[in-house]
């Protein structure tokens, strides 16, 4: 884990990064005459042992961690829900080839907190679009994780129009949970829109402005919904032509504009983390050939996402670090030179004089290191 957010993902840089004096330090090892850390064949070891049941247990022990974590339950928390590619340079089970990416790969499933970032759940997935017996499945069990913790706190869910399934939709409405689910375009939908559409392209055209955007509301029921459903259209015409995109949700004490713009629109910051957690920490190097140890993987990469998350959070907010990338926070704070000199009651580390961080690094120990009781 520490490795992984020190930016070397690979167990091969294990093999020499066992000796290293600041990992071996971090692990509660003398930096010296401590024993050497664990070897890329012992890493391997690692990542292949976990079955089915204990990564299971692995994923529902993340997510209590993350209740635990916090002083009281929260009134209310948003979960974004997101895929991303991971292409495999092999035919590793059950990477499938996906036509929309032209690359075989994998999709797993991403799983943030809107308010803080978390990464709640990252779970190994085959390569294509997840139906709606999967979606529901996936929420149901991080759902009811949630509530044997926090049964009082109000839940809302936002996807984009992969996880928009009625099955999904119908489990969150019996379970009280709240939904934001982006609905793909079709004819009935076009259709309900297109007077206001018209209007829209007839204003911009007449003012000759750059953009006008108009928001409305309508109830609509699918063929394969038991019930129609309140879904939001954004309207937006420009110099390039029309742009309609859809939100269906059965949220309803907000104005369109409103959950549009400030409830949905939100969700685009899970891209910008999974961005994080995929280039910045490498979790895409899923590379094993047993899904079960790239399931592994996905977690061990997830805990270095804590990590450096943690690490961010800590940075007051008046640094320019405060809201620095994984990367940079990681070339500032965490990759620096140092001299470590093992005496027989104590470690010395020395920085260099010069660095430029050497005040923030201070306080940053200072606050995270736990106190002696």
């Amino acid at each position: 884990m520490f490795a992984i957010g020190c930016g070397d993902p690979d167990a091969d840089d294990l093999d020499t990064l066992r000796r290293d004096p600041a990992f071996k330090l971090a692990c509660g090892r003398l930096p010296e005459s401590g024993a050497d850390l664990a070897s890329q064949p012992t890493l391997s070891r690692l990542e292949n042992a976990p079955d089915l049941r204990a990564l299971l247990r692995l994923g529902y022990a993340m997510i209590d961690l993350w209740c635990q974590s916090h002083a009281r339950p929260p009134r209310a928390i948003t979960l974004d829900i997101d895929d991303t590619l991971d292409v495999v340079h092999g035919h590793q089970p059950p990477s499938l080839f996906n036509a929309h990416y032209d690359e075989r790969c994998f999709l797993p499933i991403h799983v943030y907190e809107a308010e803080s970032g978390h990464c709640v759940a990252a779970i190994l997935r085959p390569g294509k679009t997840p139906d709606g017996r999967e979606v529901r499945g996936h929420l149901r069990r991080l759902i009811r994780r949630i509530r044997t913790h926090w049964p009082e706190t109000r839940i809302t869910v936002r996807g984009d129009s992969h996880y928009g399934r009625p099955e999904a939709m119908a489990w969150c409405e019996a379970n009280d949970v709240s939904y934001l689910f982006g609905l793909s375009t079709n004819k009935a939908l076009a259709a309900r829109v297109e007077p206001v559409a018209d209007a829209v392209r007839v204003r911009r055209a007449v003012n000759d402005l750059d953009r006008v955007r108009e928001h409305i509301e309508f109830l609509y029921a699918a063929g394969s919904w038991p019930q129609a459903r309140r879904v939001v259209a954004r309207i937006e015409a420009t110099r390039r032509g029309l742009d309609v995109r859809y939100v269906v949700t059965n949220v309803t004490h907000c104005p369109p504009h409103w959950l549009y713009v400030s409830l949905y629109c939100a969700r685009g910051q899970a891209e910008n983390l999974i961005k994080r957690h995929k280039s910045q920490l490498a979790s895409d190097r899923t590379s094993c050939r047993s899904p079960l140890a790239n399931q592994m993987r996905l977690i061990l990469h997830t805990a270095a996402y804590w990590l450096m998350r943690v690490i961010g959070h800590a940075i007051p907010k008046p640094q320019p670090l405060a809201h620095a990338e994984f990367t940079t926070i990681r070339s500032c704070l965490l990759k620096v030179a140092l001299r470590v000199r093992e005496s027989t009651s104590r470690v010395h580390l020395a920085f260099a004089a010069n660095w430029p961080e050497a005040v923030l690094f201070r306080g940053l120990l200072r606050g995270l290191l736990p106190r002696p009781t």
